[in-house]
Formats: structure tokens, C-alpha cells, sequence
């Protein structure tokens, strides 16, 4: 994959920091996914131990640090290796370490069964990972949006690229939709390869997400298709709710208004995943780790490839075919991306103290079903 970042530079062990960097930045690097008889679809088995074993690890192969003109090199080699010059952007959601969101992905393009279809491009923006970091990290967003509009833009001009498709998670969907809507403001439309945007478990609240689709939509008439992937028992939006005083638009029940009017206003169609199992006891991760629901994302990605209704329920749909099983992920490591606000590091109990067993109350307050 191709990384481009706004996190600053660190030791070449971990590469990148959860600090912010004076530019974009960019790595080249190779993920070696074990074999899938030793693995179950969603899960990301980290090394315990450096290396890895590659037979039974996710392991680093290559991790190369790229100026501009090596990234372009980079780029066009692999855009050359895909047979419709199709693009592939993640961008990763709150508390993501850089190593979280590279194997996710990876990860994540892999079970989607896209892995020769597409060139993966990861942007990744600097996070402390820390549960009580949120404040640094929504500020993070805020700090990489122009980046990741020019960055878009970019990869929108480039002659050999033949469509793009960006895939945002959680707080990762309002860098992403903040880029789209100044990249409209500023070209007067956005850029016509960027064809779908895939919102997974979009932390933003619902008033401020529909307005931020609405100036996107309101400029040009060649607009991006909006598939919205929502899950009512995400209990990680149920926490950033309290945070923020409002409803999150990776929470709604996309068949009661006024969401459903504006929704079909807006022309987005819904993967509501709520009745879905997850391994992850806050549901935040679904997009990634169930292995039903990573197809029917690998579907949307497929060119000449679409879902046949304008809202697509996987809980009535999925759940009549399969048993429902999730996806487990290996230790507990592997949880910072499927379940951000439950992992608490050494370093902030410390620090902190009473603050995070208060926050770790609240956290297990939200998890009781109602």
C-alpha cells in the first residue's frame, strides 16, 4: 500500500508518531497476511514477539519512507498492476496508533476479496491512541483536511487513475467528508474519478453530516454515491453521543424519520448492519471485521458491481443465509481499531487515574443494554 500522512516522523522501528507533521508524508509498504486456513475472515493476527511469523502473523515486508516524487513512483507502479485503475482510501477513525490502521487495512482489503482489484491508498492522520486523547485527536482532523483534499485531488488528476473510491471510519468520516466539501467549494464540484464514499460507523453528528453532504451535493451536478453503514447497537457512537450532547450518524435507525426522508433525499444508500454479531463488545468495528459484511463492502467496490435496493438490511438478509458468526480479533492488541475506547495504556492510568476509572464506568454504563 501507499501511505500518505500528516503524522511525524519517528524511529524507522514504528515510522510514524501520533504527533503532527509539518507536511504530507508518504511510506511504501508490503503486508504479508498468513494464509487463511490459519486465520478467521476479520482477524488481524499481530506478531507477538518481533518479527513475526508470516505463517501465522500479519507481517511487515517492506516499510519504506517515500518523498513526493518516490510516492508517484510508487503509485503509478501499482495503479499499473490493477486492471481498471481503481483506488482505494481508507481513512482510520479515533485512537489508531500508525500500525493499527496499516494492518487494518490490509486487513480489510484482503477479506473484502478486492486485493487485486484495487490500489490501496491508506491516509493516515496523527492520533495519540489514548481514550482520553479525543480532543487532540478530533483537533488531528481538523489539522489534516487540507491535506487530504489535495491529496484527493491529486490522485483524481493522474491521467492512469480510472475511479476512486474512499472508505472513511469513524472519526476518520468527518476529515473525509470536510475535504469533500471544500474541495467542492473550491473547484465548484468534486472531482468527477472520486466516484463512491463509503461512510462506516460515522462518528459526526447527524445535523452536521447532512449539511456537510448537502454543500458537496449542492455543487456540480456529477456528485460521489454515499453508502452509509450504520449499526444501532454501536456502543462506542452511544459514548461519543454523551461526549457531544447529539446523536452520531453511525447510530441512526435508517427506517424512522426524519432520517429516512433525508436519506432518500440525499440518494444514500444504508448497510444497516445493526443485527449483526460482532466480536467486538462496542460494535464499532463491523465494517471490517464481520466477514459478511466486508463482502457485501467488497461488492460495492467492485466496478459494474451495485446493491440491488436503495437500503440494504444485512440483519434480514446476511442472518438467513449464514449463522451469523463473527470474526474474532486475536489478542488484545488488535481490538484499538474494532473497539477504540477500550483500551487503556499504562501510561495514561498513570496520568490520569481517577479520570480513567470514571470514563471506564461511563464506558461500562453505556455497554448495559437498555
Amino acid at each position: 500500500m501507499l501511505v500518505a500522512t500528516t503524522r511525524e516522523r519517528t524511529t524507522p522501528a514504528e515510522m510514524f508518531s501520533g504527533f503532527r507533521g509539518p507536511a504530507l508524508d508518504f511510506a511504501d509498504i508490503v503486508v504479508s497476511i498468513p494464509p487463511d486456513s490459519v486465520r478467521q475472515i476479520g482477524e488481524v493476527q499481530l506478531p507477538r514477539q518481533v518479527p513475526g511469523d508470516p505463517a501465522t502473523d500479519f507481517v511487515t515486508r517492506k516499510a519504506d519512507y517515500n518523498d513526493r516524487t518516490q510516492a508517484l513512483a510508487t503509485f503509478r507502479r501499482l495503479v499499473r498492476t490493477t486492471p481498471k485503475k481503481q483506488v482505494l482510501v481508507f481513512v482510520h477513525g479515533f485512537n489508531n496508533r500508525f500500525e493499527d490502521a496499516v494492518f487494518r487495512f490490509a486487513q480489510f482489503v484482503h477479506d473484502s476479496g478486492v486485493e487485486a482489484q484495487v490500489v490501496p491508498v491508506l491516509f493516515t492522520w496523527p492520533s495519540k491512541a489514548r481514550v482520553l486523547a479525543y480532543g487532540y485527536d478530533h483537533e488531528s482532523v481538523e489539522y489534516s483536511r487540507d491535506e487530504l483534499e489535495s491529496g484527493l485531488r491529486f490522485l483524481a488528476k493522474d491521467p492512469e487513475v480510472g475511479e476512486i473510491t474512499v472508505l472513511a471510519h469513524s472519526m476518520g468520516n468527518w476529515v473525509t467528508l470536510e475535504a469533500l466539501r471544500q474541495m467542492a467549494i473550491r473547484d465548484g464540484k468534486v472531482a468527477q474519478k472520486i466516484h463512491t464514499v463509503i461512510l462506516a460507523a460515522p462518528d459526526v453528528g447527524v445535523d452536521v453530516a447532512y449539511k456537510q453532504i448537502d454543500q458537496i451535493y449542492a455543487l456540480g451536478a456529477r456528485r460521489p454515491k454515499f453508502f452509509l453503514v450504520t449499526s444501532e447497537d454501536d456502543r462506542a457512537l452511544a459514548i461519543s453521543r454523551r461526549v457531544w450532547g447529539e446523536p452520531r450518524l453511525g447510530s441512526i435507525d435508517p427506517n424512522q424519520e426524519p432520517d429516512e426522508s433525508k436519506l432518500k433525499r440525499e440518494g444514500i444508500e444504508v448497510i444497516d448492519a445493526t443485527r449483526l454479531r460482532s466480536a467486538d463488545p462496542f460494535h464499532h468495528g463491523k465494517f471490517a471485521e464481520n466477514p459478511q459484511l466486508a463482502s457485501v463492502i467488497g461488492r460495492v467496490l467492485t466496478p459494474g458491481q451495485t446493491l440491488t435496493e436503495s437500503k440494504v438490511s444485512l440483519g434480514e438478509k446476511i442472518l438467513q443465509t449464514t449463522a451469523g458468526a463473527a470474526a474474532s480479533v486475536g489478542h488484545a492488541a488488535g481490538l484499538v481499531v474494532t473497539a477504540p475506547v477500550a483500551i487503556v495504556d499504562s501510561d495514561t492510568r498513570e496520568q490520569y487515574g481517577d479520570q480513567v476509572d470514571a470514563f471506564s464506568r461511563s464506558v461500562q454504563d453505556a455497554a448495559t443494554p437498555q
